[in-house]
């Protein structure tokens, strides 16, 4: 008897469909959907695009994760985890950039290794932020951009201004100016308060008035004034302070005393055998010098 194939044919055929990202091929012709009952001897296969091994680079245009937890990587040195609001790992960079909508939160710190560029719709124009290794931080790019700052700003070291004073290390609100030093600048409050300590000083240096003297005795003219009393860093007031004159011939000062009699009342008082002379009711005895008024 002649030999002959046999073909065995099921009653429920096995039904192949195609679905999302998935390839169907029937001897090289891609199908969508088709029935195989074992009466087709043709070679189908099945593809997903993509090469999808451990070594393979896989792409996807849109993952959605069930549950909401991607884990990438074992162990926690290299592990990064996505999950709601949350991405965390080791060590995450941004190569080409980062474009955030809304306020950034930094909990443990922000460090930036290149520049922060900022843009206002206030201004005109922006400036950046260089922020070097060694820790130092440049703001702007050129003088002639200013910085703005709208709320307080506290140093906790120097501050430095194009290097015409040297280094700034407070604003001084020192009154008494007691460190006089070139990095300090002082307040409004201090140089009135520091002013004010020096005003003694100025009005009694300014005092310079004239009396005229009445006729005591022959060697003695009295004063209605009161010397001016020198603050206590200044040497007090002696006769050395003032001018005398006899009908306008200076009196030489070695010839000369003066005492504050009374609280109205201050009397010259003369040596004349070491002038030669001596004084009369009618001579004029004027008196200059640092009087109190």
């Amino acid at each position: 008897m002649a030999s002959s194939n046999i073909i065995f044919k099921v009653n429920k055929p096995l039904s192949i469909s195609k679905g999302t990202g998935v390839t169907l091929l029937r001897d090289g012709v891609e199908f969508t959907e088709r029935d195989f009952d074992g009466s087709d001897v043709g070679l189908v296969r099945l593809s997903i695009g993509q090469d999808v091994a451990t070594a393979s680079s896989v792409q996807f245009s849109q993952i959605t994760l069930d549950p909401t937890t991607l884990v990438i990587n074992s162990g926690s040195a290299n592990q990064m985890t996505f999950k709601d609001g949350e991405i965390s790992g080791s060590k995450i960079r941004f190569l080409s950039g980062l474009n955030v909508t809304k306020s950034v939160i930094a909990k443990n710190g922000l460090n930036v290794t290149g520049l922060v560029t900022s843009g206002s719709s206030t201004y005109t124009s922006s400036s950046k932020v260089h922020i070097i290794d060694s820790g130092s931080t440049i703001w702007g790019e050129s003088l002639s951009q200013k910085q703005f700052f709208t709320g307080s700003l506290e140093l906790t070291g120097s501050f430095d201004i194009n290097d015409i004073a040297g280094e700034l290390i407070e604003i001084s609100n020192d009154g008494n100016l007691t460190d006089a030093s070139s990095g300090s600048l002082i307040t409004e409050a201090a140089a009135s308060a520091y002013l004010a300590s020096l005003r003694p000083d100025r009005d009694y240096l300014r005092k310079s008035f004239v009396h005229t003297g009445s006729f005591v005795n022959s060697s003695t003219s009295s004063f209605a004034a009161v010397t001016a009393s020198a603050p206590t860093n200044l040497t007090s007031t002696t006769e050395n302070d003032f001018m005398f004159f006899v009908n306008g011939m200076l009196i030489e000062n070695d010839a000369l005393t003066i005492n504050q009699k009374t609280s109205t009342n201050l009397e010259l008082r003369l040596d004349t055998s070491s002038l030669g002379y001596t004084i009369s009711s009618d001579d004029e005895i004027i008196g200059f010098g640092k009087f109190n008024s």
